[in-house]
């Protein structure tokens, strides 16, 4: 799987605008339901999902291992010539420190030509344009190929137990799907003149780790030199400061090649040059925009990143023991143990360590019919731009969707003009918000999407 030049497929394009009024108005209304998680409390959101597909005259269902976890799952029967495609976005979100807002960010506001929330971008807004697709595509009456699956979850921001796992788990019969379309990808990214679509084809495995140092305890007023603080804070900046080794993926080495084949000489040598070990820490820090360097390092070797530390309880006490919590993110074809390995050999042998979460990672091989339709239809709907499978740092519901066989694709398709903020800020960042004309084309661009491979 290459760049692929998108051209306009024959045949005309769905362009309704009551289509894009309805998904500013629903997302602005979701925005305003705060599913923060922890804890979550996902359920009120679900509810207002689930009233907007009962009103097209879909069967929605709540459920979830507890009343205020519920997540909501419906169907579109098809003929079942084919297997089905699922539509799928998570309902929580991550936390939000109003004062650092410049808008609220539950108040679904929209200034300047943007809708502001917590969520607007991860990713109420696909929750919102899926519901609708589903919505339409049931009023319609359209004659589809393929059943259509639609699933908004709670809990994908702190691992995914009450949503995605606990339907997988479950109710597999449920959410059984050829095909998930998801998070993440689909937004512009404006490079050296070009306008550029990532679609995620594979995403890195989730190895969160606790690091644990022993000592002697003792009286503060009397320096030790087996003090555990110490000697994990030691580690710990070793571990902070040690890019791990490369290891080039299959979807990397596809993501490089394509993007290099958007930029013009020197950009496009340098960014092969990514793929040789001993050029790439070079390569990497003559990219003046760090976002974008960060991103291709991750691409290129497992991470572990500290970000918890306890140690002791009172000022005058040397604890006896110190801790670390790390998140830890492998590549595809990596390990658990892998991973482990390498921070072993940073941290040193001393340091215990512990595997807390395992989450492997996903890889969706080769061309399918689906990547096909995705480039026809940005195609007819972007001229001219260019679609890069990329692999994801972070983790989405597509762990789970991956374990009852599909094949995942991460496309949420949003339009962003070339002064907008850097997409990449915004997840997890101060004032997320949406384009709104870019909300209104994405809802069409899904619809036109979904029809062009379902129908």
């Amino acid at each position: 799987m290459t760049a692929v030049r998108v051209t306009l497929p024959p045949g005309a394009t769905s362009d309704d605008p009551q289509l894009g009024d309805d998904a500013v108005r629903h997302l602005q209304a979701l925005l305003r339901i705060d599913t923060t998680n922890p804890p979550g409390n996902e359920t009120e959101a679900a509810e207002y999902v689930a009233a907007l597909l009962s009103d097209a005259g879909l069967s929605p269902t709540l459920l979830g291992p507890t009343p205020s976890r519920q997540s909501v799952v419906t169907r579109l029967a098809g003929t079942g010539e084919r297997p089905p495609l699922l539509l799928h976005g998570h309902l929580d979100v991550v936390t939000a420190d109003a004062a650092a807002w410049k808008h609220p960010p539950f108040g679904g506001e929209i200034h300047d030509g943007y809708l502001w929330g917590r969520g607007a971008i991860d990713m109420k807004h696909m929750v919102v344009m899926s519901a609708l697709v589903m919505a339409r595509l049931r009023r319609e009456g359209r004659r589809l190929a393929r059943d259509l699956i639609f699933a908004a979850v709670a809990d994908e921001e702190a691992g995914c137990d009450h949503g995605s796992k606990f339907l997988v788990d479950q109710h597999p019969d449920l959410v059984r799907a050829e095909y998930a379309l998801g998070e993440n990808g689909g937004f512009t990214i404006h490079l050296g003149g070009r306008a550029i679509y990532p679609v995620q084809i594979a995403e890195k495995g989730v190895v969160w780790m606790k690091l644990k140092a022993r000592g002697t305890p003792g009286h503060g007023s009397l320096p030790r030199d087996d003090n555990a603080t110490v000697r994990l804070a030691e580690a710990v900046a070793r571990l902070g400061r040690t890019r791990l080794p490369q290891h080039l993926t299959a979807s990397t080495a596809r993501y490089l090649e394509a993007l290099a084949a958007t930029q013009g000489f020197p950009k496009s040598l340098l960014l092969g040059q990514l793929k040789r070990p001993s050029l790439s820490g070079w390569v990497l820090k003559m990219i003046p925009d760090r976002g974008i360097a960060m991103a291709l390092a991750a691409g290129l070797s497992n991470t572990a990143v500290p970000t918890v530390l306890r140690a002791g309880d009172k000022t005058n006490v040397i604890p006896g023991e110190a801790e670390a919590e790390v998140d830890g993110r492998s590549l595809p074809g990596q390990s658990a143990a892998d991973l482990v390995a390498e921070v072993r050999a940073v941290v040193g042998p001393d340091i215990e360590i512990q595997v807390i979460r395992d989450l492997p990672p996903v890889e969706t091989e080769g061309p399918s019919p689906l990547w096909d339709a995705i480039v026809a239809t940005l195609g007819a709907r972007h001229p001219g731009a260019i679609a890069i499978p990329i692999l994801m740092p972070g983790y989405t519901d597509a762990k789970h969707w991956s374990r009852l066989g599909a094949r995942c694709y991460g496309f949420c398709p949003n339009r962003f003009p070339p002064d907008a903020p850097r997409f990449a800020d915004m997840f997890h960042g101060h004032d997320e918000r949406i384009h709104v004309e870019g909300l209104r084309w994405g809802v069409n661009v899904l619809h036109d999407l979904v029809l062009r491979f379902a129908a």
